[in-house]
């Protein structure tokens, strides 16, 4: 019986993952061009955020390669400061090349920020990216943001792979 709860989890974490891209490549037809060019996506539908002068963040994603789901992951932050709030957003990271797919790969944990470059795609950002000026290892997209929080980073975040 457990074995089949957590195949459901992993089928209901499956099928969130592909629709957040969906909303996330409608929304954004730059992502949807980085897509395109990646070789792997790493997308966490669902990160819960929330902190009163201590704060984390949790969610699980999906790797994809291609049309192959290649593992499972989750997202965690902690922070501390001035901040108060709720919030759930989600974000998908874009592994551009093979260092950062085996990077992820090789580490049992990739803190954002060390390793390989992610630029976390903003609207002025967007605006200069195409398909000739992608260079750096990952471009990582925050999307659905919904709460209230004073600020949002993935900076520090750290993704580490789990079994489902």
């Amino acid at each position: 019986m457990a074995s089949g709860a957590a195949e459901s989890t992993a089928e209901d974490l499956n099928r969130d993952a592909a629709q957040a891209l969906q909303n996330l490549y409608k929304a954004s037809p730059v992502a949807a061009e980085i897509s395109k060019h990646a070789r792997a996506v790493l997308v966490f539908p669902n990160i819960v955020k929330a902190g009163l002068v201590f704060g984390g963040s949790y969610g699980e994603g999906v790797l994809t390669k291609g049309t192959t789901i290649a593992g499972y992951y989750n997202s965690v932050s902690a922070s501390w400061g001035l901040q108060a709030g709720a919030q759930s957003y989600g974000y998908a990271v874009f592994l551009m090349n093979n260092k950062a797919v085996e990077y992820l790969d090789k580490t049992k944990g990739w803190e954002i920020g060390v390793g390989p470059t992610v630029v976390v795609v903003n609207e002025g950002v967007a605006k200069n990216l195409s398909s000739t000026t992608l260079k750096d290892d990952a471009y990582a997209f925050i999307f659905d943001q919904q709460g209230l929080m004073g600020s949002l980073s993935i900076e520090g975040t750290k993704i580490s792979h789990i079994k489902r």
